[in-house]
């Protein structure tokens, strides 16, 4: 408002212009009186930055930008990213999402007892999250099974199908048992829905040596991890787009999944990584822990 009484000052007495937008001269005359900003180089090179990721990753907080930024060599300060991003208009706001239950515990199959409480999360595959959440195309619904190591919150196994089935726990688990190396007492753990009690499910699990944990009823908090992730897919992937088919649907989850959330994305409980990175570098560490014990055994 300043700006524009300043503008048409030359046509109409400041005075009048003034009562007309209800603001005190006074302060008119200060805003004249302002000293000018002038960002250095490095603030532009800094905000520039800090579109840049907010651009790649809509859904960042400030503190996932602050940390972004000190991994790429800013010295920065939390408050300080607050501020700009409050400024520049980049603090998300995320969307309200439909609702629709997806587990299904009305059954006559076996309940085992929740597991995951006990397990010490020192190493990848000590425990194994599992979850179904749906999808909404434009003129259908599908769903998501996904599977996590709750160590690293790196998402292990995944598939997405039209029905809402044992196959779909089935095809999502395959993955995991194909691809990583499994040390005994591994613990899978879901809620109690038929697709995860079912037979066939179990049977899979149990070949594989694999202890068998099920969240108590109606305790939404014994399988955090997983509905954290799912929390996450909805906001950061799902309700930013608007998928047309279910093909559509698989390629942008698939590079979302193993691109942006495995590789990039960064998580608060692994002290700001990626789950990849997290991984390598808790293997790295435990050679060089292995390394030094054997040069000193020697």
């Amino acid at each position: 408002m300043y700006q524009l009484i300043a503008h048409e000052a030359a046509t109409l007495p400041v005075q009048m212009m003034c009562a007309l937008a209800g603001i005190p001269r006074s302060g008119y005359y200060r805003f004249l009186r302002r000293p000018s900003v002038v960002e250095s180089p490095d603030e532009v090179a800094l905000r520039a930055r800090i579109h840049d990721i907010c651009l790649n990753y809509g859904f960042y907080g400030y503190r996932r930008v602050t940390e972004e930024l000190r991994r790429a060599g800013f010295c920065v300060n939390h408050k300080r990213i607050l501020r700009f991003m409050r400024t520049d208009n980049l603090l998300c706001v995320r969307k309200r999402r439909w609702m629709i239950c997806t587990t299904n515990s009305a059954h006559s199959y076996r309940v085992y007892p929740n597991l995951a409480a006990e397990v010490a999360l020192t190493e990848p595959n000590r425990l194994w999250v599992a979850d179904i959440t749906y999808i909404r195309l434009r003129r259908e619904f599908i769903y998501l099974a996904a599977i996590l190591d709750a160590f690293s919150r790196r998402v292990i196994g995944w598939a997405l199908s039209r029905h809402i089935d044992t196959q779909l726990t089935l095809s999502a688990l395959q993955q995991p048992l194909s691809t990583r190396s499994l040390p005994a007492g591994v613990v899978h753990h879901s809620d109690r829905g038929v697709q995860y009690a079912a037979t066939e499910y179990v049977q899979l699990l149990q070949q594989h040596n694999i202890r068998i944990s099920m969240s108590r009823k109606g305790n939404p908090y014994d399988n955090a991890v997983a509905e954290s992730f799912m929390k996450t897919l909805k906001h950061e992937e799902v309700l930013v787009n608007e998928y047309d088919t279910m093909e559509e649907a698989h390629a942008s989850i698939a590079h979302f999944l193993d691109v942006v959330y495995n590789q990039r994305r960064l998580h608060s409980s692994l002290g700001y990584k990626p789950p990849v990175e997290f991984e390598e570098d808790f293997y790295s560490q435990l050679s060089s822990t292995l390394t030094t014990l054997w040069t000193v055994s020697v």
